[in-house]
Order: C-alpha cells, then structure tokens, then sequence
C-alpha cells in the first residue's frame, strides 16, 4: 500500500532579490534602503520573525520601519505554533505574486539558511509513502534498534547517513523507503532535483564582516536585547496561555532566559551564553551560506554608510 508523499516545489523566481548574512550583520538598515532604491517589498527571511510577541530576541524591524516599507511574513503565527520549510516557500509563492500584481520587485531579507535553500533549490518530493514497508522499519527499530537501522542506511547511501542522527527515526526511514522503491539514494535524487532547478538568480547577496568585528557587534546586539527587555518579553511569553512551542524555543536567547527564570544560572551567566551561542549559530550560518555559488559577497566595514553598502549592491547587478 502506498500514498502519495509530498510533490516538489520549485525554486522561487529567478527576479527575487536576496539580502542574507550573519546575526547583526546589518540586515535591516541595508534592506530598507535598498528596498527604497529597487522599489520592493520586503519578505521575511527569519524562522522566528514568524512569531507573534517575539521582537526583542529576534531583532523584528521595528514598527516604524515596516510602515516605511511593507514586510510579509512577520508575526504570522502565535509562539506554540509549528510551522515547517514547506509551509515557508508555499506562502513565500503566494507573496511574492501578489507583490509582483502590485508592481513591486520582491526582496527577501533573514539569515535563516534553510528558508534561503527551498528558495533557491526548491523542495524535493519524492516517490509516494509505502506504508507496509515503514512497518517493515518500525519491526526492526524494535527488535534490533535505531543504530542497527542507521547501519543499514550507511551501506546503501552514505550521504544521508552522515547527515541524519540515528536517532532522527523519520529522516532515517524516508532515505531507506526511496532506496527501496528507487534503487537510488535519496541524497542522490536530491542533488539531481536541484541541479534541475533554476541557478540563473543573479541578485543574492551576503554581508560579510571580519570574525573579530562580527563577534563585537554580535556582544553590542546581546546587550541591546537584554537592555530592552529580553527578560521580560520572555516572562509574558511564558505566562501566555500557550506559552513557547518547541520551535519557538530554538531560537537564540530564549532557552538561556527561560534558564534564568528557572534559576539554573545569573543574569551574567545567561549573556555570556547568549554571546557564545549567537556566535556559534553565526559561525554555521557563514558555513551554509559557502554552499551557495551564486551568493555575491558585500564586504563590510564600520566606516561605510548604508547608502555606501547599497551602491555595492546595485553595482554588482549593473556589471553582472
């Protein structure tokens, strides 16, 4: 027995504009007035910028700036909500046409590098669910155990292996369940779907600053959220009928403070993990973003204005 898996979705539209980089890279000076330049709208390139009540952690423009330029996809959904890539591109599609109705150039603006893949790469679908044989794996996982099965998946397609923890039973069993209906890996069909979808995006760009300035401006970003009330937006999130959902709760900052309310550690404490933690996403972040080839690096230094970063911009798109 078999039910149909979910369909590819295509890469976004070759005319988008992009504008990714690191945590407090200057994302939201630059967007806004390279949005004013290109006369665009802006969509939201953040995971977490979804969530309703969640402004100071994730560095939400601030009102005024999104009545300066429209933005979409910010506050969507309440803290306890999921919300999947998926469902990220499908409303991204519907965004960006009706943007497109309106006259306007599209440009999507956020670190978060998985959004930034389904928008460049598309979603690969996949041959339909076989049922009889996930019940197969279930059998399995119960008689001989999660690593037994990560074994099995490391013979027939390595790749995946390396990338799904033993423990991410879903993933796991997915990769097996295309090898079984294909006779090909799924890492391999994956690398196939995307070297199909278009690479002709010529307007991706990434602020780049030097690791000692980043991490300086990441501490100056920490204090500035603690200073304006990260403490205290987490406390009314938590006392929310609903409070935090799993997904909410990954977003830097807001695991460290519930910590602190909980007493697990000091205000002091509790920055200094923020800093090291916002670091290290950063850090991942730059590394994800290496594996885009048609992401063009904007250089940046204090010294330059915003004004200065955007001509950069726009005469990287007049030379080609």
């Amino acid at each position: 027995m078999t039910e149909r898996e979910s369909e590819p979705m295509p890469a976004i539209d070759d005319d988008c504009w992009f504008l990714t980089g690191p945590t407090a890279s200057g994302k939201t000076s630059t967007a806004l007035r390279l949005a004013e330049k290109i006369d665009a709208e802006i969509i939201s390139l953040d995971s977490m910028a979804i969530y309703r009540g969640m402004d100071i952690g994730t560095a939400k423009p601030a009102k005024e700036d999104r009545q300066r330029i429209v933005h979409h996809l910010i506050d969507i959904l309440d803290p306890h909500e999921q919300f999947s890539v998926a469902e990220y591109l499908s409303r991204s599609y519907e965004t960006v046409e009706a943007i497109k109705a309106r006259g306007k150039k599209v440009l999507f603006v956020g670190g978060t590098p998985m959004y930034l893949k389904v928008l460049l790469r598309g979603i690969f679908g996949g041959p339909a669910a076989d049922w009889e044989f996930r019940q197969q794996v279930e059998e399995q996982v119960e008689l001989h155990g999660k690593e037994a099965l990560h074994r099995q998946l490391a013979q027939v397609d390595p790749l995946s292996a390396h990338k799904f923890h033993p423990n991410d039973i879903r993933r796991v069993t997915r990769a097996l369940e295309v090898y079984h209906l294909t006779g090909q890996p799924i890492s391999h069909q994956q690398q196939e779907f995307e070297n199909q979808t278009s690479t002709n995006k010529q307007f991706v760009f990434q602020l780049c600053w030097s690791r000692e300035v980043l991490h300086s401006r990441i501490e100056a970003r920490v204090q500035e959220m603690f200073d304006g009330g990260l403490v205290a937006e987490v406390e009314s999130l938590l006392s929310a009928q609903q409070a935090l959902g799993r997904t909410a709760l990954q977003a830097v900052g807001y695991r460290e403070v519930v910590d602190y309310l909980e007493g697990k550690r000091d205000l002091a404490e509790t920055m200094e993990q923020v800093v090291y933690h916002t670091r290290r996403f950063a850090r991942r972040q730059e590394t994800w973003f290496r594996g885009f080839p048609e992401c063009k690096q904007i250089e940046m230094a204090e010294e330059l204005t915003t004004d200065q970063v955007v001509d950069q911009i726009l005469s990287l798109v007049e030379t080609g």
